[in-house]
């Protein structure tokens, strides 16, 4: 090999970090050199895990159970997920057909690493998770991303799916409620768009359900497309986890629910990839799902009210919009009003990038663009924060949309 030869493999190379993530990063970082930083852009819930979440993890340590798991998960966590698959969405899942992964993300990207023939093609409504290009990117697929403005609610429309569907279309990824828009698909949404689907039966489907519970339209978790179309039950890949619902980010837990071939090739990827989730983390998980629902209900009532505060606080800066979200816990913020105004400084806002970064230098607030999620102009504000923040956060972006010319 050359000294100029690359060393990083190319698909490696294709993919860029999440923007997230480096958000999150350079407000550590001026935070280090002593500025005060309002951090509004890491996705996780403010709350601690709860108690008796958190007693059940301890107690498998105590009991031992801290050693190598089935390679799908603990027989007692598939059951638990099959349980809560049927009482809250309708579906019957066997075990078997269920994988315990660490984390959703780990459930995505090795369903495309076990299915997606190179130039395959992705399809991803926009605005979209930040991962999902670049995963499909680094799974040797082609990211079809289809913008669906705020017009349409951030939703795919059912007339933009059949024009974007090719002979190469292996996935369509759907995310109710979404990150970063909140958007839920409702029953009737999803049938229009089956309907498309019925007529491509290569197509597969990936559900990304990790904020089902968070929404504030109506009790229980979002409506879910097999409910609605149970047909695509043999090309679905129901994905979710403990992440958002139980505050439970860091103990890494998601499971892919689907046909029997897709979850026997992610357990086999994954015994040469990543092993068995964490023992420990499993036993938790299975409490979460099983035993008292009281905190999920308490989290929503906190969400919704801090949304609702949060909406207004916005609407009340001239030059920013936006709309209430049904669900999740993020503000999808227009800032197009601020395109083509001054810094202090005389600088020129030309983009939302322009506009996040204005906001993070003058007033230390951080937020991250609404280009990193495909559709522009807006920044993506998390409400996963408590009211004294959230305030001092609005108070400050004021601050800094007053100063521009």
């Amino acid at each position: 090999m050359s000294a100029a030869e690359p060393r990083i493999a190319d698909r490696v190379r294709r993919i860029k970090p999440s923007p997230s993530s480096a958000a999150a990063d350079r407000a550590g970082a001026l935070r280090r050199e002593g500025r005060s930083i309002v951090s509004l852009v890491v996705g996780e819930p403010d709350f601690d895990t709860p108690a008796p979440i958190r007693r059940a993890a301890a107690e498998a340590m105590e009991r031992g159970a801290t050693r190598y798991t089935m390679l799908a998960g603990t027989p007692e966590l598939r059951q638990a997920i099959a349980a809560k698959l049927k009482r809250e969405n309708g579906l019957d899942y066997d075990p078997r057909d269920i994988v315990v992964t660490n984390g959703c993300k780990s459930a995505i990207y090795s369903a495309w690493e076990a299915t997606l023939e190179p130039g395959d093609e992705v399809i991803i409504p926009a605005p979209y998770w930040v991962s999902y290009p670049d995963m499909a990117l680094a799974c040797g697929g082609t990211p079809i991303c289809l913008p669906c403005p705020e017009g349409q609610g951030f939703k795919l429309a059912p007339a933009q799916l059949a024009a974007a569907i090719t002979p190469r279309t292996r996935w369509l990824v759907l995310n109710s409620p979404g990150n970063p828009t909140g958007a839920t698909y409702s029953p009737a949404e999803w049938r229009a768009l089956a309907d498309v689907l019925r007529g491509h039966p290569r197509v597969l489907v990936m559900t990304d359900d990790i904020y089902e519970h968070i929404r504030f339209g109506a009790e229980g978790p979002a409506p879910h497309l097999l409910a609605a179309a149970p047909e695509l039950r043999d090309r679905t890949l129901a994905i979710n986890g403990v992440s958002k619902t139980y505050a439970m980010t860091g103990w890494r837990i998601g499971w892919a629910a689907g046909p029997r071939d897709i979850v026997d090739a992610l357990a086999t990827l994954l015994s040469q990839a990543a092993g068995n989730a964490c023992s420990v983390s499993q036993a938790a998980a299975v409490e979460a799902l099983n035993g008292d629902q009281s905190f999920v209900a308490a989290s929503v009532a906190t969400y919704r009210a801090r949304r609702d505060r949060m909406a207004a606080r916005i609407n009340a800066i001239p030059g920013l919009r936006c709309t209430p979200p049904e669900g999740a816990f993020y503000l999808y913020v227009d800032c197009a009003g601020l395109i083509g105004r001054q810094t202090p400084e005389g600088r020129v806002l030309t983009s939302d990038h322009d506009v996040v970064m204005h906001l993070l230098e003058s007033v230390g607030v951080a937020l991250v663009p609404g280009a990193a999620y495909g559709l522009s102009p807006y920044f993506r504000l998390s409400i996963a924060a408590s009211a004294d923040i959230l305030d001092e956060g609005a108070d400050r972006i004021a601050r800094a949309v007053a100063a521009l010319r």
